[in-house]
């Protein structure tokens, strides 16, 4: 029984030193995932003497965790995000990690002494992005980045874990029956249609279940996060149970579940979100102390090749080729390639070769291990740099809104919100609140109110209202704080505005001629740019037109353009080189080339009929 009291107190002991680290990282900025990790070096065997060997225990515990973890990341995203990034993400979670392994194999079969097939393992436990990584430095690390680009992160971090576990669990399977290449054939797509398709399928109906459990029987705040919790698991397992994705399942459930009205929303949303946030420190401590650093300088050094190898070279091309076929600009494919962190799903599948028998299985973890360190060292450091120095960084829309839902009983038609009025918010500037919206209530230095008694609002009141469902992002603006005035806002959103009704042709006749098509001529500017963007334009976007470039500034209430800039400076391209560019790029510069060509051709033919003129008029006087 001591014993028991006496690992209990460790743990807890390590959980908290990590929760506290936190606020330390937060202060310097520190990747909070790499501290975590850190911590659980030093407490192991190398370090306090901690010895954890249970793989398989960490293996199953470490599933767990990532499957809570995954679920609170589907919870997360808006189904408008998902729609938005759908295309280019699952490129990246099943073409861009094959190329990612594929590409690494090679380099890990010279490195390291493998098999072409064993360096092909090593690549795929490598291959996925870590889904708490990404999410932590985009959402919470201040970096804002055009809608589409973070999206397409966030949802290939959580979509592309299945892909490697798929791999992985397959390659240990081929490699310890010693099939070698030969056990790659059409069985094994057909393996990974039938997990996927089952993933997804059950995720869906997984998720409407989640929603319609909870609306039914959770009557009391404090239980519905448990029967979301426990329903998440269930859709986890049952998938896993008859040969599907179970982590592909929960995180498909969880994106159905957090974009349907459900019971207690705000509640279950901060509950896993604290779950959420022990879940990782425990995954990660767990499997700090499950290596042994003494074995890292054996293969320390072609480890870290491979690292920077993967991160300058495998995830780049992958990237690159993955993205080809939609339109990103360069700097944007260079930081999706550049946001590649690899973390704790790496780690525990360098478990499987050791669960599944290889031999010499300890590489694979070992590797693994000092992989995730230098990538969480290397681009855990460097994300917003990055991104700044590629000029992804876009002003916000809004300041910060403090605001808080409140659930209705039943089925009610209204949302009840409450507001906290921000310093110079809009709402102080003289805005009103629209008809359509229905204040009821302030509460003014702990006294409530009510809003037809309460006059002028004042800063740090907070404002309860009923609004129709989905209006609330039209009401944030007026309560949100003031933003701070950015000296780069004019260099971001051009020095020059135009409306996006007015014609395009203006363009063509003010900066021309020769920047549109024959048939953009008729188009508006909103229309020309949402052709140019392939159908739908987002907040910073930018469409070069020649010398110019055109900036969406505004969206209205229906996501329509509102308001455009013109900057006369040309994006910068992120490098001279001809990579990282799209398909549509590769076509315009071609299609440039064969004109500059025709162009010479032209004026050298002019010359040739020119010059024997010149010389017969010479030789008549």
């Amino acid at each position: 029984m001591e014993s028991f009291y006496l690992l209990l107190l460790v743990a807890t002991v390590l959980v908290l030193v990590a929760a506290f680290s936190s606020l330390i990282a937060y202060r310097f900025g520190a990747p909070l995932l790499l501290l975590f990790l850190v911590i659980g070096l030093a407490a192991g065997v190398d370090g306090l003497g901690i010895e954890f060997t249970n793989n398989p225990l960490a293996y199953m515990l470490g599933s767990l965790v990532l499957a809570v973890i995954l679920f609170d990341s589907g919870f997360g995203t808006s189904i408008q995000s998902f729609r938005l990034s759908a295309a280019p993400a699952m490129a990246l979670a099943t073409v861009g990690v094959i190329l990612t392994s594929v590409f690494f194999a090679g380099a890990a079969a010279l490195l390291l002494g493998l098999s072409w097939l064993e360096g092909l393992l090593l690549g795929a436990i490598v291959a996925s992005t870590d889904a708490a990584a990404v999410f932590f430095l985009l959402r919470i690390g201040g970096i804002h980045i055009r809608d589409q680009v973070r999206s397409t992160l966030e949802v290939e971090s959580g979509t592309n874990d299945p892909m490697a576990i798929f791999l992985t669990v397959a390659l240990v399977e081929i490699i310890a029956k010693g099939q070698g290449l030969a056990g790659i054939d059409s069985g094994f797509l057909l393996l990974f249609v039938e997990e996927m398709g089952l993933g997804v399928i059950v995720g869906v109906l997984g998720g409407l279940m989640i929603a319609a459990v909870v609306n039914r029987f959770a009557a009391d705040r404090g239980l519905a996060p448990i029967f979301v919790l426990a329903l998440a698991l269930l859709v986890f397992s049952f998938t896993g149970t008859i040969g599907g994705s179970g982590f592909l399942a929960v995180y498909v459930a969880g994106i159905v579940a957090g974009n349907r009205r459900i019971f207690a929303k705000e509640t279950i949303r901060r509950f896993h979100e604290g779950l959420t946030w022990l879940a990782q420190i425990i995954m990660f401590l767990m499997l700090g102390l499950l290596a042994t650093p003494s074995q890292f300088p054996a293969i320390a050094i072609p480890a870290i090749l491979l690292a920077l190898f993967l991160i300058f070279v495998a995830r780049p091309l992958a990237v690159w080729l993955s993205l080809m076929p939609f339109n990103y600009t360069q700097q944007e494919t260079s930081f999706v390639a550049w946001v590649g962190l690899r973390g704790a799903v790496s780690i525990l599948l360098a478990i499987m070769p050791i669960l599944g028998g290889l031999d010499d299985a300890q590489i694979y973890f070992n590797a693994a291990f000092i992989i995730v360190l230098v990538s969480l060292l290397v681009q855990g450091w460097t994300i917003k740099p990055v991104a700044t120095r590629l000029g992804l960084i876009v002003p916000p829309r809004m300041g910060d809104v403090d605001k808080l839902e409140v659930d209705l009983p039943g089925t009610a038609n209204h949302e009840l919100i409450s507001y906290r009025v921000a310093k110079g918010s809009a709402i102080l500037q003289g805005e009103r609140i629209p008809r359509w919206a229905m204040p009821s209530l302030v509460v003014r230095d702990g006294k409530s109110i009510r809003y037809q008694y309460a006059g002028r609002l004042r800063e740090n009141d907070l404002v309860y209202l009923f609004i129709a469902p989905g209006y609330s992002r039209l009401i944030d603006r007026l309560f949100a704080s003031a933003l701070p005035v950015a000296d780069d806002d004019a260099d971001f959103f051009g020095t020059f505005a135009i409306s996006p009704a007015r014609p395009a042709k203006e363009l063509d006749a003010a900066y021309g001629p020769g920047l549109l098509a024959p048939a953009e001529h008729a188009m508006s500017i909103a229309e020309l740019i949402e052709t140019r963007l392939a159908g739908r334009a987002d907040y910073a976007d930018r469409v070069r037109l020649g010398s110019i470039v055109l900036i969406v500034r505004t969206l209205d209430e229906h996501e329509a353009i509102a308001g455009v800039g013109i900057s006369l400076e040309p994006v910068e391209p992120a490098t001279t080189l001809p990579i990282f560019i799209s398909f549509s790029e590769i076509f315009k510069r071609v299609r440039d080339y064969l004109a500059q060509r025709r162009q010479s051709r032209s004026t050298a033919t002019a010359q040739d009929v020119v010059a024997p003129s010149n010389t017969v008029r010479e030789n008549e006087a």
